[in-house]
């Protein structure tokens, strides 16, 4: 039986054309059959019947149609799956170093509505779509026969599975599936909790973006007035102001505070770059001793301290105890009464939030919060030191970041150099055109005072 035909109506933008790969229901005139059942396979033409697409289809959601090809296919069945997984094998074979990756990543690999990442030999895999989940029989037979997994395990608990008129499922669909699986990244051991962790386990999509800070972590030892000295007996070593040899092997790293560190990927990478101290900090117990025990098996853990505490309130307190100190040196408060605050700072402060920004009636409101969490970290950069900073809101879109950021350095009196500027790694491409997959900003800046 032929597919059923979705037409489009004439009054539309041309972006099925320009590949993007969503139909929405406003943007749909007819369906020639009644019987098309939901999940199945549709054709979608243009008002003058010409051929675009094809993909599957879904009546009771606003994105209707989501297209998998760009000529006629009949069916979703193991042979179309192992072609399109094999096709994201070569990718992240031939651009991805580490074995832990994510392998699918939705409409960027022409599989919409799937997300499988690999965690040593286990898959954990999403499917947020009827016309996937309709089709998942055919979808685990080709995983396991082009990634030979020792197990596929569902993370399908989501709410956008609820748009679509499904139900969140959690489960071990294939083999066997531990709970906690160790995974290496940029060289690193860490553990991923695949049943109670964040979305898949791990967010895979910072990997590049925290190699990225290595040069950071190194080259700040003079400011301590340590330099590198032919010493008497012909060796070449760190000596201090006062002529004495440093033996402490981190003398010229950074201090670096991690905020929102979940289970510690920066602060890892952080101390494998020669940082001299971290503070890792998280709002989730949970986490903080999930990073504890990547920091331990790393080695680091005589240069890491862990912090459960809100990032805003923390950040502030840390603001405020500097203006208490600011006070106290001109003897404008009681130096008699102990500090409220420590007012510390750091050489290095990375800020890596959830995304405050999930709808785009909440954009203003995000807007703010960014911008009120980079002045609070700003004025905590120690002077010719870094922020690294990040937003995953795919509606808090990059104009209106840097803009945010903008508006932080002008109020906390700081002059900005941008040094990077950066998307999600190479397992996370992008379609042109297809903004929605356009989520991660990810910025560098040098900080100076304009006073």
């Amino acid at each position: 039986m032929e597919n059923a035909k979705v037409t489009l109506i004439k009054a539309r933008k041309k972006r099925i054309e320009e590949g993007h790969p969503w139909v929405y229901a406003s943007e749909i005139d007819s369906i020639n059959r009644s019987d098309a059942e939901p999940g199945s396979i549709v054709d979608v033409v243009t008002n003058q019947g010409k051929y675009l697409a094809s993909g599957y289809w879904n009546p009771a959601s606003q994105i209707t149609v989501r297209i998998i090809s760009y000529t006629p296919i009949k069916a979703m069945d193991k042979a179309f799956f192992v072609e399109r997984l094999q096709r994201c094998k070569q990718h992240r074979d031939r651009f991805v170093a580490d074995r832990d990756c994510r392998l699918v990543y939705g409409e960027a690999d022409f599989l919409p509505g799937l997300i499988v990442d690999r965690f040593a030999d286990v898959l954990v895999l999403q499917i947020l779509t009827l016309g996937m989940d309709k089709h998942r029989d055919a979808l685990l037979e080709a995983l396991i026969e082009v990634f030979e997994p020792a197990g596929i395990y569902e993370r399908s608990d989501v709410g956008v599975r609820k748009l679509e008129g499904l139900e969140e499922r959690t489960g071990v669909l294939y083999g066997e599936c531990p709970s906690i699986v160790d995974i290496v990244e940029n060289g690193l051991q860490m553990e991923v909790d695949i049943v109670q962790g964040q979305k898949t386990g791990y967010f895979f999509d910072q990997r590049e973006n925290r190699a990225s800070i290595e040069p950071l972590m190194t080259g700040w030892g003079e400011r301590s007035g340590i330099k590198l000295q032919t010493l008497e007996d012909g060796r070449k070593a760190p000596v201090n102001r006062n002529g004495k040899e440093v033996t402490f092997p981190f003398w010229d790293g950074a201090t670096v505070l991690e905020c929102f560190a979940h289970t510690g990927s920066f602060t890892l990478h952080a101390c494998k770059y020669g940082a001299k101290k971290v503070t890792c900090l998280d709002v989730s117990e949970h986490a903080i001793e999930t990073a504890k025990r990547n920091v331990e098996r790393n080695g680091f853990t005589d240069r890491v301290e862990f912090v459960v505490a809100d990032a805003f309130r923390y950040l502030r307190d840390q603001v405020s105890g500097l203006e208490e100190r600011r006070l106290r040196a001109i003897g404008a408060v009681d130096t008699s009464k102990k500090l409220v605050q420590e007012g510390r700072t750091w050489d290095v402060v990375i800020l890596d939030p959830p995304a405050f920004a999930k709808t785009r009636s909440a954009v203003e409101g995000a807007k703010r919060g960014y911008k009120d969490i980079n002045l609070q970290g700003l004025k905590l950069v120690n002077e010719g030191g870094y922020l690294v900073t990040a937003s995953c809101s795919y509606h808090m879109r990059p104009e209106l970041f840097l803009e945010a950021i903008a508006d932080a350095a002008k109020d906390a009196g700081k002059l900005l150099r941008l040094i990077e500027w950066r998307a999600a790694g190479k397992d996370h491409p992008q379609i042109l055109g297809v903004n929605e997959s356009h989520y991660l900003k990810f910025a560098i800046f040098e900080v100076t005072s304009k006073r």
